[in-house]
């Protein structure tokens, strides 16, 4: 069996793929263009991929493959109705990063709600050296315990994110985006309520039709002028030019965001014109990417493949 992974560049140096040898003849490639992963695929039994495009273009010369192995639990990069046609196999991970997603997401809204890159920055500028008072609290912050915290989203994610969030006092309300979801454990609301009553709100929904600038001007209006907004679901779900103004006019008390409408950061985006790390955090989508999370991504791929050769195929998707 031959098996080439194209974009290992997406789970990082640190990760040990020599396991996927025992499978079968590897050949790796940390990052791959459209036009070269339609040459590397050619002898491929099976395809690992992240992100490059997965259709007719690459998979066209691709005579031998029959199984490609998402690193990833979305499947947007692949042409469904092609693989099908070519009855080739597409497998994909859920549940590998619910951990890893969650504590960044208390780790994205402590950094905004209790002002840390103000506080850092006034003890190692030496200020603090001159201070006439053990203490210095001119930015003002709050306790969880007591607050509503507003999840967009009770999936998996938004479940463990409730949990913990109850822990700390919270009293969780959610808005499910599909209508469908129901948890008799919290109070589900509609958006308009969720937005006026909420001092956190966390996004963990899918991106569709129904949740593309979900967070709008007019959701922005809404919200408390202290209330923080955590994005870890998909970038499209917050309008970025909107969040922008919201802002700069103290509409909310600031952002966190893991996820944006197009990564890598375009130079454009007008989220770099806000520096001011009170009111706006973004990191560079790695909610998902503690060591333990991608390791447990990989693990889940070696037993796709391994499964699928066996005749007991798991995580096949379309």
């Amino acid at each position: 069996m031959k098996i080439v992974i194209l974009d290992t560049i997406t789970f990082g140096e640190d990760m040990d793929l020599s396991p996927f040898q025992k499978l079968g003849e590897v050949e790796m490639y940390p990052t791959s263009t459209t036009k070269e992963a339609a040459e590397r695929v050619k002898d491929a039994d099976v395809i690992i991929v992240n992100k490059v495009l997965m259709n007719q273009e690459t998979l066209a010369g691709a005579s031998h493959v029959k199984l490609i192995a998402l690193t990833a639990t979305g499947y947007n990069n692949v042409d469904l109705a092609y693989a099908k046609s070519r009855n080739i196999a597409v497998a994909n991970v859920s549940g590998y990063s619910t951990k890893s997603v969650v504590q960044h997401t208390f780790a994205l809204a402590f950094y905004v709600l209790e002002k840390l890159s103000y506080y850092d920055t006034y003890v190692k500028s030496g200020e603090y050296c001159n201070s006439p008072c053990f203490t210095h609290f001119a930015e003002h912050f709050m306790e969880l315990e007591g607050k509503t915290w507003g999840i967009i989203g009770l999936g998996t994610i938004g479940k463990e994110v409730a949990k913990v969030a109850s822990a700390f006092g919270c009293h969780v309300i959610y808005y499910s985006t599909s209508g469908c979801n129901s948890n008799a454990e919290y109070e589900q609301v509609d958006l308009d309520t969720l937005l006026r009553e909420s001092d956190v709100v966390s996004i963990h929904c899918p991106l569709n039709d129904a949740t593309f600038h979900l967070m709008d001007a007019a959701a922005f209006e809404k919200m408390k002028s202290h209330a923080v907004l955590v994005n870890v679901g998909r970038g499209p779900i917050v309008d970025e030019a909107a969040l922008v103004e919201a802002l700069n006019k103290n509409q909310i008390g600031g952002a966190a965001l893991d996820v944006l409408s197009v990564e890598p950061m375009q130079k454009e985006n007008p989220l770099l014109t806000v520096q001011d790390s009170r009111k706006l955090l973004i990191t560079p989508h790695i909610a998902w990417a503690t060591t333990e999370a991608r390791t447990r991504c990989l693990q889940e791929v070696y037993q796709n493949i391994e499964s699928f050769f066996q005749g007991k195929p798991r995580n096949i998707v379309g």
